[in-house]
C-alpha cells in the first residue's frame, strides 16, 4: 500500500512539473531560452575572419543549433553578398530564314526588297553568375558566360545594377575577369585548394535558371578531375552541390565562406543537376586573375613539345613496367624543350619536384611555370634517368 501511494505521488508531481514547464514555455519562452545551452554545450564560431561584425550579428549566427547548420548559415551570410548575377545580350544574330521568304509569288507581289520586311535579326540573352574579388570592382566569372557578348550587366546582391567591361579572358581555363564602377561592395575571401579534402562540406552559390540568388549544399566528391574535355587545363573539384544553368561563374565556398572554386560545368543528360558538378579550383582562379589584372592576359609556361600518355604499345616498345609519366612524341624545332636537351622518345617523370603522372598533369605543371624561369626536367632515356635544365618559354596564344 505504501509503495502504491508513493508511486501515485510521484506521478502526480511529475505531471504537475510538466504542466508548469509547458505553460512557461508557451507564455514566457525567454525564461528558458538558455536551458539548452546548459544541457547541450557547443563550440563557439571564430569571428576573427569576418570584418565589421557586431554583437547583434554574432548573437544571430551563434544561436544554439547543430554545428554543421550553424557553419552553413555563417558561410552563406559571408559569401552570398559577394556573388553577382551576370546578364549578357548579343545582337545582330540572324534567325533561320522563313520558307515564305523564298516564295516567288510573294517576291513578285512585294518586290525584290521583300526580305527587308523580315530581316530575321534577333537578340540573344543569357545569364550566369560571378564573384566580386577586389575593392576595385573586379569580378571573376566563366568565359562561356560572357563570350561574344555585346552588352554585359551585373546585378549586385543589394539590388544595384551596373554595366561591366571585360578586362581579360582565358578560354583555356574558361575564366574571365570583368570590372564595374561601384562602391561599398563586399568582396569574397580566398581559401586554399590544399585545405580541401574529399568529404568536406561546401556551398554552391549562384543564380540557377534566373530564379535569384540561391545556395545549395553538398560535399567535395573528388579532387583533381581531368580528361573531361571541357577545358585545355583541367584540375576540377567535383561536388554534388546542385549546379544548374545560371550557376556558371558562381562561387563554391567552404564552411568559413571562403572561395574554393568557380562553378563551371555539370555532367547531365537532362541539362539539370544530377549531383555531378565541377568547379575550377581557387589556386588556378587566383593565378588567372593575377595575370589578367596585371598583363591583361594569362602568361603560361611552354616547352614546345607534343606529349602523349604511355599506352600499352609505348610501354612494350620501351620495355616499361609502369605507365606513369608522359611520352615526348615530337618537339618544336628550336623550341624551349629542344634547346634544353629534350628528345623525341623521352619519358618525363618530374618537372622540378612535381611528379608527372600523366600528360594532363604535365601540361598543367608546365603551364604554371613562369616564362623565362629555369626548370629541372627529369626524363627517362634509354633506361636511365637524366636531369635537364630548360629555360621555359611563353605559351603562344591559341
Amino acid at each position: 500500500m505504501f509503495l502504491k501511494t508513493l508511486w501515485l505521488t510521484f506521478c502526480q508531481l511529475t505531471t504537475a512539473l510538466l504542466a508548469v514547464f509547458f505553460i512557461v514555455a508557451s507564455l514566457k519562452p525567454h525564461w528558458i531560452k538558455n536551458i539548452d545551452k546548459l544541457l547541450f554545450p557547443s563550440t563557439q564560431v571564430d569571428f576573427n575572419a569576418r570584418d565589421n561584425s557586431n554583437d547583434v550579428e554574432k548573437q544571430r549566427y551563434t544561436e544554439v543549433q547543430p554545428l554543421s547548420q550553424r557553419n552553413f548559415r555563417l558561410a552563406a551570410h559571408l559569401a552570398m553578398p559577394t556573388v553577382v548575377h551576370v546578364f549578357t545580350s548579343q545582337n545582330n544574330l540572324r534567325a533561320p530564314k522563313h520558307p515564305f521568304l523564298s516564295d516567288p509569288f510573294l517576291k513578285r507581289f512585294f518586290g525584290k526588297d521583300f526580305e527587308l520586311f523580315y530581316p530575321g535579326l534577333k537578340e540573344k540573352n543569357s545569364l550566369g553568375s560571378g564573384v566580386i574579388v577586389s575593392e576595385n570592382g573586379h569580378i571573376i566569372t566563366n568565359n562561356h558566360v560572357i563570350d561574344k557578348a555585346d552588352m554585359i550587366e551585373v546585378a549586385l546582391a543589394d539590388g544595384r545594377k551596373e554595366r561591366a567591361e571585360i578586362i581579360g579572358t582565358d578560354p583555356e581555363t574558361d575564366l574571365a575577369v570583368l570590372k564595374i564602377n561601384a562602391n561599398k561592395m563586399q568582396i569574397i575571401k580566398f581559401g586554399e585548394t590544399k585545405s580541401l579534402y574529399v568529404g568536406d562540406p561546401v556551398l554552391a552559390i549562384g543564380n540557377p535558371f534566373g530564379v535569384g540568388q540561391t545556395a545549395t549544399q553538398g560535399i567535395v566528391s573528388a579532387l583533381g578531375r581531368n580528361e573531361l574535355n571541357i577545358n585545355t587545363f583541367e584540375n576540377f573539384i567535383q561536388t554534388d552541390a546542385a549546379i544548374n544553368p545560371g550557376n556558371s561563374g558562381g562561387a563554391l565556398v567552404d564552411i568559413q565562406g571562403k572561395l574554393v572554386g568557380i562553378n563551371t560545368a555539370i555532367y547531365s543528360q537532362t541539362g539539370s543537376s544530377v549531383g555531378i558538378g565541377f568547379a575550377i579550383p581557387v589556386d588556378l582562379v587566383k593565378q588567372v586573375f593575377s595575370n589578367i589584372a596585371t598583363y591583361g592576359r594569362v602568361k603560361r609556361g611552354y616547352l614546345g613539345v607534343q606529349p602523349t600518355d604511355i599506352d600499352r604499345r609505348i610501354a612494350e616498345k620501351l620495355d616499361l613496367n609502369f605507365s606513369e609519366g608522359t611520352y615526348i612524341k615530337k618537339l618544336l624545332a628550336k623550341g624551349p624543350g629542344a634547346k634544353g636537351g629534350l628528345l623525341p622518345g623521352d619519358i618525363v617523370l618530374r618537372v622540378n619536384n612535381t611528379e608527372v603522372k600523366n600528360t594532363q598533369k604535365f601540361l598543367l605543371v608546365v603551364s604554371n611555370l613562369s616564362p623565362g624561369s629555369k626548370a629541372t626536367i627529369t626524363v627517362l632515356r634509354n633506361g636511365e634517368e637524366k636531369l635537364l635544365q630548360v629555360t621555359v618559354g611563353e605559351r603562344p596564344k591559341t
